[in-house]
C-alpha cells in the first residue's frame, strides 16, 4: 500500500502513543502522526494495535502484507495514528462509525489548552447496525450485569450457544466493567471481555471499547454528555496551509458506490473550505487515489496559499 511521504510527520525509534491531544486551533484539524514500530518476536498485530491505540481492521488495512498472528521479529509496522477531526461541533462525544473511532472533547480547564481524546471502538454488524443521530449519556454503571435481549438469546440458541437470562458482573460479562447507556433505547457504550474485536464490526449495535480505554473515559463523562453518532467515511481538514483528506471504507448499509463516495468527498471539502478563506488548488489525482485506496491515513491534497 502506498503511504504518502508527506503524512509521515513523525517517525521515532521508540514512539509514545497518546489518546489525548491538545485541540488544534482554527487553522488546524489534524491530530497525531503516522509512525512506525518494530515488531518483537512474541508480538501479534492485534497486540500491537492495542498498544498503539488503533482498531484491528485499520491496523490490518495499512499493513496488508503483515501476518496478523505472526508479524515476525523486526518487522516494521505502520501505525496510522494521525486523524482529521470529524466535522461538526467539537463538544461531548463524537462517534464516527465508518472510522470505528470515538472522539471526546472534555470541558476546557482554566489555564489549560482545550483537548480532544480519541479511542478505537467496535460498532454493530451490518444486520445489527449502530444507529446514527444525536443523543446523550443517560445513565452510567460500574460492574454491570447483562440481561441479554430475547433477540440475542434466540440468535445464540440457534447457534447452539444458549445464553442465561442474566449474566452477572465479572470476567465473563460481555459488557466489561463499565457501561454508559445512550438516550437511544437499547444502545450502550461499554467495555468488553473480548478486546481483540475492538475496531471491527462485531457487536449487536452497541459501542465497545478496550477495557483500559473505557476505564479512563468513564469517570470523565457526566450524565447528560451529548453524543453525536455520524457517518463520515471521508473527512477533510487543514494542517497549517495544507488541506488533508482521509478516506475510510464506507458502511455497507449506507450509499457506498462511486457516486456516493464522490458525494462524501464534496461534503467534506465544502465544510473544510467554508471554514477558511483559501485559494487552495486541489490535486484531483491524489483525491482519486485515496478514494480507491481508502487507507484511513490523512494525505495532503493541496498546498494551499
Amino acid at each position: 500500500m502506498r503511504i504518502v511521504a508527506s503524512v509521515l510527520t513523525l517517525v521515532m525509534s521508540a514512539p509514545v502513543f497518546s489518546a489525548t491531544y491538545d485541540l488544534p486551533s482554527e487553522h488546524f484539524d489534524v491530530i497525531g502522526s503516522v509512525t512506525t514500530v518494530r515488531a518483537r518476536y512474541e508480538d501479534t498485530l492485534l497486540e500491537i494495535a492495542r498498544r498503539t491505540n488503533i482498531g484491528q481492521d485499520h491496523m490490518q488495512r495499512v499493513n496488508p502484507d503483515v501476518d496478523r498472528w505472526l508479524p515476525g521479529d523486526g518487522t516494521i509496522i505502520t501505525v496510522p495514528s494521525q486523524h482529521i477531526l470529524p466535522r461538526g461541533p467539537r463538544t461531548g462525544l463524537v462517534l464516527n462509525l465508518p472510522e470505528m473511532r470515538m472522539y471526546y472533547y472534555p470541558p476546557k480547564k482554566p489555564g489549560q489548552p482545550a483537548q480532544v481524546q480519541t479511542y478505537p471502538m467496535s460498532i454493530g454488524r451490518m444486520d445489527w447496525a449502530t444507529p446514527l443521530g444525536t443523543t446523550k449519556i443517560v445513565d452510567k454503571t460500574r460492574n454491570p450485569t447483562w440481561i441479554p435481549p430475547e433477540s440475542i438469546r434466540r440468535e445464540h440458541a440457534a447457534k447452539g450457544d444458549p445464553l442465561p437470562r442474566v449474566v452477572p458482573a465479572g470476567p465473563n460479562n460481555p459488557l466489561g466493567q463499565y457501561k454508559m447507556r445512550l438516550g437511544i433505547p437499547g444502545y450502550l457504550i461499554h467495555g468488553t471481555n473480548k478486546p481483540q474485536g475492538v475496531g471491527m464490526r462485531v457487536s449487536h449495535g452497541c459501542i465497545r471499547m478496550l477495557p483500559e480505554d473505557i476505564e479512563k473515559l468513564f469517570p470523565q463523562i457526566p450524565t447528560g454528555t451529548p453524543v453525536n453518532i455520524v457517518n463520515q467515511p471521508v473527512k477533510a481538514g487543514w494542517y497549517g496551509g495544507k488541506l488533508y483528506l482521509e478516506v475510510h471504507p464506507p458502511l455497507e448499509e449506507y450509499p457506498n458506490d462511486r457516486g456516493a463516495m464522490v458525494e462524501y468527498v464534496m461534503l467534506a471539502l465544502d465544510d473544510a473550505m467554508s471554514r477558511r478563506a483559501s485559494s487552495a488548488a486541489l490535486d484531483n489525482q491524489l483525491i482519486d487515489e485515496e478514494l480507491s485506496q481508502q487507507s484511513g491515513i490523512p494525505v495532503v491534497i493541496s498546498s494551499g496559499s
